[in-house]
């Protein structure tokens, strides 16, 4: 049995369960229920505060973890990346009041930021050659420079809506955060046999997103034409059809190119267009 510690709630939490949700990995949702077993796949999900999840991996205490790379970054924990998920995507960035004239990084000399990721900003205004005081606060970071509590602070950003709501504006983007999968280094080799084959259906899941299954007839007069606009992953499918001047093509098209190249197949007489979702895609 493989354990995996997850964040108790958030975005974090949402996204990862919809993860497992889609490699069909079913978890029960409740999560008043700190230990919580799949019930088609020989995985135990527990639930943990993000802060909590790095330590607890890297001491064995669960053999593998999602976590932001924010969290894994700042504690520092001895625990390996296994993958980089591509959810929850955030950055961390210093950010001051409004209406304040910046033009440098030489602005935070002598300046108070407060933060909850004093490992990280310590590291980045080292190597900066900045002296600032850093206030570390666990509640509601963006608020201090509007209660007098810091200059500045030092924080994650998404959205960029709740700088804007608190009268901030962000100034230097430090590092980009993502979701990662992270291992305990002495897992054993059963357990590593269950998560690849997880990372197997992780991958499958991945592979597919943002991606369309396209059917279409065409003229065969017109195929090779038809052909050289398709960014299949090798090369489409040709089916032959009752009519011998016409083929059915099956292939797979990327979400931010499908209406350009849709429109050039139509324009090359194909008809019938039929457009399906990916649930999964293995190669």
């Amino acid at each position: 049995m493989l354990r995996i510690a997850v964040q108790s709630k958030g975005r974090l939490y949402d996204d990862t369960m919809q993860l497992l949700s889609e490699a069909d990995i079913k978890v029960s949702a409740t999560k008043r229920t700190l230990l919580v077993a799949a019930h088609n796949f020989p995985l135990e999900v527990l639930y943990l505060r993000d802060d909590d999840i790095p330590q607890s991996v890297a001491s064995g205490v669960a053999d593998i973890g999602v976590v932001g790379e924010n969290e894994y970054v700042e504690r520092g924990a001895e625990a390996e990346i296994v993958s980089r998920l591509g959810f929850s995507k955030c950055r961390l960035s210093l950010a001051i009041p409004k209406e304040t004239v910046y033009q440098g990084l030489e602005w935070f000399n002598g300046k108070t930021i407060a933060t909850s990721y004093p490992v990280i900003l310590g590291n980045f205004l080292k190597e900066n050659g900045i002296q600032a005081d850093v206030h570390v606060i666990t509640g509601s970071v963006e608020i201090s420079p509007g209660i007098g509590l810091a200059d500045a602070i030092f924080d994650i950003v998404s959205s960029g809506s709740t700088l804007v709501s608190n009268n901030l504006r962000e100034v230097e983007v430090v590092m980009q955060s993502e979701a990662l999968l992270i291992g305990y280094p002495k897992m054993s080799q059963e357990k590593q046999d269950i998560l690849s084959q997880m990372l197997f259906r992780f991958d499958a899941v991945r592979q597919a997103e943002d991606k369309k299954y396209v059917r279409m007839n065409a003229p065969k007069a017109r195929l090779e034409e038809i052909i050289s606009v398709l960014p299949g992953l090798k090369s489409p499918t040709i089916i032959p059809l009752a009519d011998s001047e016409w083929c059915s093509v099956h292939t797979v098209l990327e979400e931010k190119r499908f209406w350009e190249i849709i429109g050039q197949l139509k324009e090359l007489g194909a008809q019938g267009i039929l457009v399906t979702p990916i649930e999964k895609m293995i190669l």
